[in-house]
């Protein structure tokens, strides 16, 4: 059997307030990547999703640290490599397209500096190869005269051009590893499905495995082979999209489905989960979704062991079989098929 791509086991991310408090924005985090595969990291603001993310590539903010675990990737544990491997490793083997282009691309520079700069370190290509690798890249993104645009700055593109630029950067090198993380954030609906198909295509293309990072369930049912639901700095249900979205097995991830808009029930209001994601400083102890959940027993005062429903299946929660007997069927209206 060929081992997965990626392994991560039991992480945990601290950062700590002005006052020396700890604050576990991720708690524990387990989960796997086949090589090719795409999986989401789906939940609120707050849940943990980036800094797990930023924590695999170990670019953690100075404020906080990587207190515990172990990413494995390529059989290799990420988190005891010295920093000039990491270096090596960023960009080269694993990439990653940040929330905000406008944020993550230096205005100083232009965009063939910013990409021909990556080729040249990773490839070790000389500067005039460089260039027409970039060239080549811009053009595969689908951004028109990649000639003209490499020389042009951030703020002359589009949000959708620099959007396609990252991409283009991110993918320079041939990762076997993309990490997105909200790539169609602040993009109109048309561009977003540009940059979703043109991110599932590359990815056939370099038979490339995605860590897609994301709260709209419309885009992880199009995308996403397996989905893992995070809240509050913690994994409470991991499964494959179709159990996800017609069974799903925690309070939380049902919530998230029933607010979903649905064509053949008239509302005049959405469902929404009661309350907010609480502060890393303010965990409940036990689940952390106790206080927000309709099933909340004295039980949800300890922590919630893990619960196999089937090879792929796996929910944290006290009362997962009260949840099993009355979620709703949101498959069909998820846009997945059985087939």
């Amino acid at each position: 059997m060929t081992p997965n791509l990626l392994e991560v086991k039991n992480l945990k991310v601290y950062f700590y307030d002005d006052e020396g408090r700890e604050l576990k924005a991720v708690d524990g985090v387990s989960f796997s990547l086949n090589r090719g595969e795409t999986i989401a990291l789906v939940g609120e603001s707050g849940c943990g999703k980036s800094v797990t993310s930023m924590a695999l590539l170990r670019l953690v903010d100075s404020r906080g640290k990587i207190a515990g675990g172990e990413v494995i990737f390529n059989g290799r544990n990420l988190l005891l490599l010295p920093e000039s491997k990491m270096r090596e490793i960023r960009g080269k083997d694993i990439a990653m397209i940040f929330q905000e282009p406008s944020s993550a691309l230096n205005p100083v520079y232009t965009i063939g500096d910013q990409i021909v700069e990556a080729i040249m370190l990773h490839q070790k290509l000389h500067l005039r190869r460089a260039r027409e690798v970039a060239i080549e890249m811009l053009r595969l993104v689908g951004i028109p005269a990649p000639e003209k645009r490499l020389d042009e700055y951030p703020h002359e593109l589009s949000g959708g051009m620099k959007q396609r630029a990252m991409i283009a950067m991110a993918l320079s090198c041939r990762p076997q590893l993309l990490i997105a993380d909200e790539p169609t954030t602040s993009l109109d609906v048309t561009i977003q499905a540009q940059i979703l198909e043109l991110i599932r295509e590359l990815q056939k293309k370099l038979d490339m495995a995605l860590i897609l990072i994301t709260h709209d369930l419309g885009i992880v049912a199009d995308m996403a082979e397996r989905v893992i639901v995070m809240y509050a700095g913690k994994v409470v249900e991991e499964g494959n999209r179709f159990e996800i979205f017609k069974n799903p097995l925690h309070p939380y991830t049902m919530g998230l489905l029933n607010s979903i808009p649905r064509l053949d029930v008239e509302k005049k209001r959405l469902d929404t989960i009661p309350g907010v994601v609480p502060e890393p400083s303010s965990f409940p102890v036990g689940c952390r979704f106790r206080g927000r959940c309709g099933f909340e027993t004295q039980e949800c005062t300890q922590d919630p062991p893990r619960q196999s429903v089937s090879s792929t299946h796996s929910v944290f929660c006290h009362h997962w079989e009260k949840v099993k007997s009355i979620n709703p069927e949101v498959l069909k209206d998820a846009g997945i098929s059985n087939s």
